[in-house]
């Protein structure tokens, strides 16, 4: 059974922001394929950086209850 998609998108939030500096607008999991914290989230998401806002689908690679990779494509 997949984990709980409500903390696994605060941690890819979370993410973004730590590592990006990128504040998240909207994000809405599509595909969660994380079990005992491990696997892939995709998601669908706006984010706002640098005063412009861009929409995009990017998978988070989670090991251990945490994000580890990503990978984004422009919608």
């Amino acid at each position: 059974m997949a984990d709980v998609e409500g903390p696994l998108v605060e941690a890819a939030k979370r993410y973004l922001k730590e590592r990006y500096g990128e504040e998240t607008v909207a994000m809405t999991a599509t595909t969660n394929g994380v079990e005992g914290g491990s696997g892939v989230l995709a998601v669908d998401c706006t984010v706002r950086y640098g005063g412009s806002t861009s929409d995009w689908s990017k998978k988070f690679t989670f090991r251990d209850g945490r994000v580890v990779d990503m990978s984004a494509r422009l919608r």
